[in-house]
């Protein structure tokens, strides 16, 4: 470790000994560091900042203490003598780190059997680090704005090349999560597709298939994602990517809520005969608003409504609403028509398994994320870049948000219900 280190360490404050978790001893050491940095006219941060400073006399001393294990005695130590193995200086290094470069010195042994884990060997970053340039990447940042990041903010310079690679790193995680096994039955399977730019021969729209499931134990998860070809979403396309759910172990799924994908309901019967396909309601109600001036928007709402929110299928009344609207708007009458197959059966729901499956809102906002993330990219360079940043955005969870993954409310009560109805199917598929 340089000089200037090695001083600064020897000054810095005494501080109470603490814990993770510690909170009043850490707000202390907090507080002591603070203090020695406004005393000294010292920066926080940066080069020559307290902070780096703090951090290379803990590394330091984390590598210093693992080769006295590793030998089996301290420096200077009788023990030593004779033991076979022995210090052997060591070279200077620069590591890069969450509070930016700092530089230590790695010591050596003589039969070069000493490998550390404060420091590995043949490294230049640490976790924290490469973990920091990932969650921006996920973030959205491209790898051109997180090097201007990095290097305002932490003085530390990595080319787009370096950014690239430390998030290569997530692409074997990746693989692994697209081919997880999964459940045997799903309860509830909602799919739903949003369109980004990726660069092939040339820029083009390319459509992104996401299926997420709710588990027989109510626990949310996102199932896959696949890019798909260009041309627009697609039924076949959609019957490739549940087939291969299928292989990864789903023999049944209870209910799959989608859009109105034309073809949809029947490709999703060849990969699960028996699956309810229901039509997200949310879906019609807004192409029905498509047909419709904005003026009859009020009145047209509701009536879908009391058509939605009807007990049984009798009490829907949908006559009456067509004998009202269809007239002025035959289009959107022929549509629910058209749709009332994959409709109704959200009527014989209970209320709670309504909230679930009246809405791809919860693809949606998954949806919603995907977009902010790809949003200040303009167009990625090729597949592996949009998954790479897909899947982050998909695993990573929000605290005080809705996030993709999580236990579905009342799920008791609804497991019950969905017991009572598809009881037979659960326990073959169990069996």
């Amino acid at each position: 470790m340089s000089n200037t280190n090695s001083e600064r360490g020897s000054r810095l404050p005494a501080v109470p000994a603490a814990l993770p978790g510690d909170e009043p001893a850490l707000a202390e050491i907090a507080r002591l560091l603070v203090d020695r940095a406004r005393g000294e006219g010292i920066a926080l941060t940066g080069a020559g900042g307290l902070l780096p400073s703090l951090v290379a006399n803990i590394l330091q001393a984390g590598l210093n203490i693992e080769l006295d294990e590793h030998l089996g005695y301290e420096p200077y130590a009788l023990d030593g003598r004779g033991s076979g193995n022995s210090r052997n200086g060591g070279y200077p290094k620069t590591v890069i780190t969450d509070v930016g470069p700092v530089e230590v010195r790695m010591p050596r042994d003589r039969d070069g059997s000493f490998e550390p884990v404060t420091v590995p060997k043949h490294t230049r970053r640490l976790d924290g680090f490469s973990e920091m340039v990932i969650s921006l990447y996920a973030k959205g940042m491209t790898t051109g704005e997180i090097q201007a990041h990095l290097e305002e903010i932490y003085d530390t310079q990595l080319s787009r090349e370096t950014i690239s690679k430390i998030t290569d790193a997530v692409v074997g995680d990746m693989t692994i999560w697209q081919n997880r096994p999964l459940d045997r039955i799903y309860p509830v399977v909602l799919i739903d597709s949003i369109f980004i730019k990726v660069r092939d021969a040339q820029v083009a729209n390319r459509p992104v298939y996401v299926a997420i499931g709710v588990n027989m134990d109510g626990e949310r998860d996102v199932l896959g994602m696949w890019l798909g070809p260009t041309g627009g979403e697609g039924a076949k396309q959609w019957m490739t990517m549940l087939t291969e759910l299928r292989n990864r172990g789903v023999a049944d799924v209870l209910i799959l809520c989608c859009d109105g994908l034309k073809g949809l309901p029947d490709a999703v019967r060849v990969v699960w005969p028996k699956a309810i396909v229901q039509t997200c309601v949310v879906h019609l109600v807004r192409n029905s608003l498509r047909y419709a001036s904005k003026a009859d928007w009020a009145p047209i709402t509701r009536g879908l409504r009391d058509i939605y929110t009807a007990p049984t299928i009798e009490a829907a009344e949908f006559d009456k609403f067509a004998d009202r609207w269809g007239v002025k708007y035959p289009a959107l009458i022929d549509m629910w028509h058209r749709m009332w197959d994959e409709f109704v059966p959200f009527l014989a729901f209970p209320t709670e398994l309504r909230k679930i499956v009246y809405t791809t809102n919860a693809i949606e906002s998954m949806n919603a994320r995907l977009r902010r993330g790809v949003r200040q990219r303009g167009h990625f360079p090729n597949e592996q870049a949009a998954m790479k940043v897909l899947y982050l955005i998909a695993i990573h969870r929000q605290k005080n948000r809705e996030n993709m993954t999580g236990r579905i409310a009342g799920w008791k009560h609804i497991l019950n219900t969905l017991s009572v109805h598809y009881g037979d199917r659960i326990e073959d598929v169990n069996q």
